[in-house]
């Protein structure tokens, strides 16, 4: 790789989709997160050249928007979510594609991609077309192509989506073991909040178009701004102006008449689900105030069903002011 190192600067507009800035130094792994529609494949879109956007993107110190690069002018690696492999070539020729796209002599490229590929343990599938791959090892192939080319930038669309759980987990395994070892800048969108924690050094929270929080997987899990990222680390979120309260589920008491007694917050909806939750049984309760919310609450199997706690049972929540963090909306850390 060509050029010294010195990772992204972004600023995009992109009308009525995005509106977002993005730093993030060599090496690191930056999770974007948010509800669907908030504008996460967008930035990585944008950024890939795919999307028209003002603003500025540069990489490396090297500018990819003024004037603007081609797609193909831009060192970038691509995993999308549902692969985009070319289906009339091979593992081994779809990893090489880029090389050779970039003048690598075809022998030379080969080598790499197999190389790839054996790093991914699948190197026996060199001579398959994807159709002949199964969506794990079609994943991985997808993976190596993007790395292949050696990027500047790695931008990765939900790499686990639709994967079985047990395949999920081993590819995140190595996957993080390649991006321990990439010295350029990765974007993973994820809706899991595993890979935010697992695989990401800082996290970008997207919502309705704007970014909403950034900071370190334990910063924004500790302190989440969103109801979006509060669900995914499995709390509780709510917000008074620019002050936030989070409490977690088990923090809650649920009851069927209105609870007496010295808890200061109180809620009363119906179970709008009920499910396992390792040894609890997690209530989703659609509660009713001046602020509409859905509130998560855990309680033991036996109380589930000494109080016939089934959807559409109405319910009190209340937590004592003692289990509630008090926080301020500091979105940049």
């Amino acid at each position: 790789m060509t050029g010294t190192r010195t990772g992204l600067d972004a600023r995009i507009h992109v009308p009525d989709r995005l509106e977002a800035t993005l730093q993030a130094p060599p090496g690191s792994v930056v999770a974007v997160i948010g509800p669907n529609g908030a504008g996460k494949t967008t930035l990585l879109r944008a950024l890939a050249g795919l999307v028209e956007m003002t603003g500025h993107v540069t990489v490396d110190g090297e500018s990819w928007s003024d004037p603007p690069r081609l797609v193909r002018e831009r060192r970038l690696g691509f995993v999308f979510q549902d692969q985009s492999l070319f289906p009339h070539l091979t593992a081994l020729a779809n990893v090489a594609f880029g090389l050779q796209s970039r003048r690598t002599p075809r022998r030379a490229a080969e080598q790499v991609a197999q190389g790839w590929l054996d790093r991914f343990a699948i190197g026996h599938l060199a001579g398959r077309k994807p159709g002949e791959l199964s969506g794990g090892q079609a994943q991985r192939v997808a993976i190596a192509r993007a790395l292949a080319s050696e990027p500047q930038l790695l931008l990765l669309d939900e790499p686990f989506a639709g994967l079985d759980v047990g395949v999920a987990t081993s590819l995140r395994i190595e996957l993080a073991r390649h991006l321990a070892d990439y010295a350029g800048v990765s974007l993973l969108v994820t809706h899991d909040a595993i890979d935010a924690l697992t695989l990401a050094d800082r996290v970008l929270v997207v919502d309705e178009g704007r970014v909403a929080q950034s900071g370190s997987p334990q910063e924004v899990a500790a302190r989440p701004l969103t109801e979006h990222v509060a669900r995914l680390v499995g709390l509780n979120v709510i917000r008074d102006g620019e002050t936030y309260r989070s409490f977690t589920p088990s923090s809650v008491t649920v009851s069927v008449r209105r609870p007496e007694g010295s808890a200061r917050h109180q809620w009363h909806g119906p179970i709008a689900s009920v499910a396992p939750h390792g040894d609890a049984v997690r209530l989703l309760v659609a509660a009713h105030g001046p602020a509409p919310r859905e509130l998560l609450a855990d309680v033991t199997p036996g109380a589930a069903t000494e109080l016939g706690l089934t959807p559409g049972r109405d319910v009190w929540l209340s937590v004592k002011e003692t289990a509630v963090q008090t926080y301020a909306a500091d979105r940049e850390r």
